[in-house]
């Protein structure tokens, strides 16, 4: 019976990969700024789908459908844009992905029973949910479970409160850690989960504990990231259908164009099939609303806000504006709207979670951990720094 359940999920699997059959994903390194924007311009005419921003000095990632493959080859020649293959069929390298994944969760089942949340592999949205209101049943001392609103098919959105005073030293600096907005980037919840586990469940820098009150998101968006997971591995948006006259055929907004910064002014679109649609105002979805409120009750004391996204590059990061490293502005985004408003340290990490190889899509599972602790030295340094420049008055 097991082995029947295995291949009855990967039956599963593989019909909803069936959209990306033929797909290919291709490396593109611009040499100039001219090929930078050669490249943006391409982006509606041939369709294509950016998973990791191509900028000066780094090569990026980008899907392209069967039927624009050879036009998009021959421009990418005639300017002189340098390309490789990274995934001959997008489709067969989810699928083996889907192998992988499938059985390292039934390893994990029967090493610990389900007791703890896995990083050994990418963690499901009911896996996360379950998690955190367990922690917070298990160290109600230090934590405190909320749930502001439920998303707009009805699953709710929570985030952690970790303090010693619980949040009543109003002395204290508050960090506000997010993932999850842009669900394809399945390596983004396990980088803010690691973060709960390193507060409250492994506490080896207690001073964080002691000198700052922190609220942790795991995934903005739980509607979008569950139907990645069962029925489109690169949905990017929200899954509303109340934004357009054709949401209904094209569902779901773009969550990080819609904060009420520039709000649909560059690097969005108006069509509600775009992958980049920016929704008919600025906070139309529940979900950024949730983001904006926390951001605004804390914000007298708010020193730190951090929002996880990929796919960048493993292990070298690249700092700076946003402009500057990814190449071309966005209005909208969470990052922007939290300094805006007053957030002095607003910062967007762009994590690893693509696979250098043919054998795959995702960056494989057992660097998921790696990518979890080496993301959490970042934020203890940067949570030290943050407390050092506008910590206790």
């Amino acid at each position: 019976m097991k082995l029947l359940g295995l291949v009855f999920l990967l039956a599963v699997a593989y019909a909803k990969h069936e959209i990306y059959d033929g797909w290919k994903s291709y490396y593109v390194g611009p040499s100039s700024q001219e090929h930078t924007k050669a490249l943006g311009d391409m982006v509606v005419k041939y369709e294509l789908d950016f998973l990791s921003d191509a900028t000066l000095g780094r090569e990026g990632v980008v899907l392209v459908k069967p039927k624009f493959q050879k036009a998009f080859t021959e421009a990418l020649e005639e300017l002189g844009i340098n390309y490789r293959i990274h995934t001959e069929n997008v489709k067969l390298a989810l699928e083996r992905d889907d192998e992988k994944i499938e059985k390292r969760r039934q390893e994990s089942m029967l090493r610990n029973e389900g007791r703890s949340l896995p990083y050994d592999n990418y963690q499901e949205w009911e896996t996360i949910d379950e998690y955190i209101q367990d922690i917070a049943r298990r160290y109600p001392e230090t934590v405190t479970l909320v749930t502001p609103a439920n998303t707009f098919e009805g699953r709710p959105i929570r985030y952690l409160k970790i303090s010693t005073t619980n949040f009543e030293d109003t002395s204290k600096p508050v960090i506000f850690i997010d993932g999850g907005i842009h669900v394809r980037e399945w390596i983004s919840p396990p980088s803010v989960t690691w973060a709960i586990h390193k507060l409250v469940e492994d506490i080896t820098e207690p001073d964080l504990l002691e000198d700052f009150d922190w609220i942790i998101l795991p995934v903005v968006n739980p509607d979008g990231y569950k139907y990645t997971f069962t029925h489109e591995r690169f949905w990017r948006k929200t899954r509303s259908t109340d934004q357009h006259a054709l949401s209904f055929i094209c569902p779901g907004v773009d969550g990080n164009r819609n904060y009420d910064f520039f709000w649909n002014t560059v690097g969005t679109s108006n069509s509600p099939c775009s992958d980049v649609y920016a929704g008919s105002r600025a906070f139309s979805e529940i979900e950024t609303r949730v983001v904006r409120d926390v951001i605004h009750e804390y914000l007298p004391r708010m020193s730190l806000y951090l929002t996880m996204h990929s796919y960048g590059r493993f292990p070298r990061y690249l700092v700076g504006n946003s402009v500057h490293v990814i190449g071309y502005p966005t209005a909208g985004a969470s990052e922007d709207y939290a300094h805006l408003v007053g957030v002095p340290l607003s910062y967007t990490y762009e994590l690893p979670g693509l696979s250098p190889g043919f054998d795959g899509f995702h960056l494989d599972p057992i660097w998921i951990e790696q990518v979890c602790w080496e993301t959490w030295l970042g934020i203890v340094v940067g949570a030290r720094r943050s407390g050092q420049l506008f910590g206790r008055k």
